[in-house]
């Protein structure tokens, strides 16, 4: 029975990460991770090069893209544990220890929120660039405080743009992940899972695609058939260009 519950686990953690078939029946997270991860696949043709994975964590999403080289940096105060985690480089969380135009690009997913020093990080992110480097950023809008006490901020797509214009980036494209219902259906989700989930992991298996793939179902039919609104949304995912001569 363990051997079984443990391979469930894997699945779940699995389908968690990178949606896939299953998604749709059993994953709690179904519609912020497979609208992150499209829109991180449409906008991988950015990154290139050596690229600083600011704030990578497990690397979960690296091989999106086809960098030559990524470079893994973390704080290594945070709110979750690193021990698992595969990192190259711990900063101070105020100056990136890496030499004036070091990088082709810089990819952020889902830190920017944890930064309690934007204005400094954003600098350092334009100082490590090298002239014409691409950085892309993605951040949420609608989602519960997380790693707590390290969550510090959300912002909107007109927020993030003015944080990045005003670090003399240039802004290629901004967009938004999910929809206003994929949004709504997404937080129901998050409350089933996380506050009247039973505890016991067999209850949980059965209760999972009980619960979650209706959810998941109805969501989706009604974002497709109810009129379209973005004012509601899950991500910003931006990407950015630091000036050529710079």
């Amino acid at each position: 029975m363990n051997t079984v519950l443990s391979k469930c686990k894997q699945l779940l953690q699995r389908e968690i990460l990178n949606p896939g078939f299953l998604s749709i029946f059993i994953n709690p997270y179904y519609f912020i991770k497979k609208g992150l991860i499209t829109k991180l696949r449409k906008n991988a043709g950015y990154i290139r090069g050596t690229t600083l994975d600011f704030g990578c964590g497990k690397r979960s999403y690296e091989h999106l893209f086809d960098a030559e080289k990524f470079i893994g940096l973390e704080i290594e105060q945070s709110g979750h544990d690193h021990s698992k985690e595969n990192i190259d480089v711990y900063y101070d969380g105020q100056r990136i220890p890496f030499k004036n135009r070091s990088f082709d690009c810089v990819l952020s997913i889902e830190v920017i929120e944890h930064v309690f020093n934007p204005e400094e990080i954003f600098n350092e992110f334009y100082r490590v660039l090298k002239p014409g480097g691409h950085i892309l950023i993605t951040c949420p809008f609608t989602w519960e405080e997380h790693e707590q006490p390290y969550d510090f901020s959300r912002y909107t797509s007109f927020g993030i743009q003015h944080l990045l214009e005003t670090h003399n980036f240039t802004i290629i494209k901004i967009e938004k992940s999910n929809s206003f219902i994929e949004t709504i259906f997404q937080l129901w989700n998050l409350y089933l899972y996380k506050k009247l989930f039973p505890k016991s992991k067999l209850l949980q298996i059965i209760c999972i695609p009980l619960l979650i793939f209706p959810a998941n179902l109805i969501g989706t039919l009604l974002s497709l058939l109810l009129p379209k609104n973005s004012d509601l949304f899950l991500n910003t995912i931006v990407v950015a260009k630091k000036d050529d001569a710079s």
